[in-house]
């Protein structure tokens, strides 16, 4: 779904035959950008209180939360957790372990929810994910927009070079344009004779889609769906408001730091970049030469990027690798460890704005979410590094378990239900 690449150096732009179609190799399902508005302005009543299972697939944790849609929103009504195992980057790399783990949790959200799970939506991140915008022209049948002009041209936008061995995820609308006017977001009834469509195109490696569903199979689960992970997590942490005006959210994995750029509304750049949390975790792993697992409890516990929020005579126990001697240590040392590879991510984040050309566009600013953004100091960190108002993503605008995923690390389970009761799955 991402690309390091600038879009805007990728962009391309097709005229498409009147009867071709693209969607037989996509790879998806494809519905027209009109069918699925019209689906999401009907009667939601039929997904009303029906059970919804987002599976948040990451590279240290795997998440499941099960909600279901109400009248009043999306209410929280079941959460499962279990280590991952089997994954690396988000990838999976051995089926049996990460079915486990998958297991593991959702027999953990079944207990809280009490109920069976039988499918779940599934969200998929790593840096084989890549992103492009594409644009696709036609000419409009009869001088006025119709459903099939609004597919022929989604069609158009679609002919461009995809990699034989990539899968399609997404196809997102961002606007139509009728001879001259931009902006448009529904083009049916209008008088014109050419309809642009510009889209953003989201791909994965077809090798890793199935061998997620194939974990998940293993786990006696069904797929509804697969979805970019940062274009779930912005449903429960972006505001309208925030979308309309142009943002930047960061969601900071164990393995890798995913970006979403809105504007408009839409969906216009989407990145990865492969840093993440655990390399926090292995510099103090190395530097303070003691285990993983402690140097992510130290993480944790007393880990700050900004020296200034640290005083100098903070002393904590660091145990030894070799064997069971406490070593003492302060967390400016900590601290000093950790910044570094702070500064190497917000860096990274800051060129991918740049790349993307839309960095006079973000006027809402940053929004960081995931695990690792609870380290302490970060937000004021982002902020010096990114010079633009920086705040941290959590949930918002649901109901039932709140106090439960009241945090960042809950972002990408809680998005998945909230965009699939959004978009049920066709």
């Amino acid at each position: 779904m991402l690309s390091k690449s600038p879009l805007t150096q990728n962009e391309t732009s097709t005229s498409a035959p009147i009867n071709q179609s693209n969607s037989e190799n996509s790879g998806i399902n494809w519905v027209s950008p009109t069918l699925v508005m019209s689906q999401r302005n009907t009667d939601k009543s039929d997904n009303k209180d029906k059970i919804i299972v987002g599976l948040d697939i990451g590279t240290t944790k795997i998440c499941a939360v099960v909600g279901k849609t109400t009248e009043d929103g999306t209410e929280i009504i079941g959460i499962g957790t279990s280590p991952s195992s089997g994954l690396l980057d988000g990838v999976v790399i051995d089926i049996e372990s990460a079915a486990g783990a998958i297991h593991k949790a959702i027999a953990e959200a079944e207990q809280i929810a009490g109920c069976n799970i039988n499918s779940v939506i599934v969200g998929i991140t790593g840096d084989h994910i890549k992103g492009l915008n594409s644009n696709g022209v036609v000419a409009i049948k009869n001088l006025e927009v119709s459903k099939e002009d609004v597919c022929r041209a989604f069609d158009a936008a679609m002919e461009t070079n995809i990699p034989v061995n990539s899968k399609v995820i997404h196809n997102l609308p961002q606007e139509f344009i009728v001879d001259e006017q931009g902006g448009i977001c529904e083009p049916l009834g209008m008088s014109g004779i050419r309809l642009e469509a510009r889209v953003h195109i989201v791909t994965g490696s077809a090798g890793c889609v199935r061998n997620i569903i194939k974990a998940c199979d293993r786990a006696s689960l069904h797929v509804t769906d697969i979805v970019l992970g940062q274009l779930a997590t912005s449903c429960a942490v972006l505001t309208i408001d925030e979308k309309r005006l142009g943002v930047c959210m960061v969601d900071i994995g164990g393995g890798t730091t995913n970006i979403s750029m809105f504007v408009d509304g839409q969906v216009r750049y989407t990145s990865v970049i492969a840093i993440g949390g655990n390399q926090l975790t292995d510099d103090i792993a190395v530097a303070l030469h003691t285990p993983l697992v402690e140097a992510e409890i130290i993480k944790q516990k007393y880990g700050c990027c900004l020296s200034s929020l640290v005083g100098k005579d903070d002393a904590i126990m660091v145990p030894s690798i070799d064997d069971d001697i406490q070593q003492d240590h302060y967390r400016s040392e900590l601290c000093d460890i950790i910044r570094p590879r702070v500064e190497e991510i917000f860096t990274l984040i800051k060129q991918e704005i740049i790349k993307s050309g839309l960095q006079d566009s973000i006027k809402s600013g940053v929004v960081i979410t995931g695990g690792a953004s609870l380290l302490e100091g970060l937000p004021e960190f982002a902020k010096q590094i990114l010079n633009r108002p920086v705040r941290i993503g959590i949930p918002r605008n649901i109901g039932g378990l709140i106090e439960v995923v009241n945090s960042p690390m809950y972002a990408a389970g809680v998005g998945l239900v909230v965009y699939s009761g959004r978009n049920p799955a066709t």
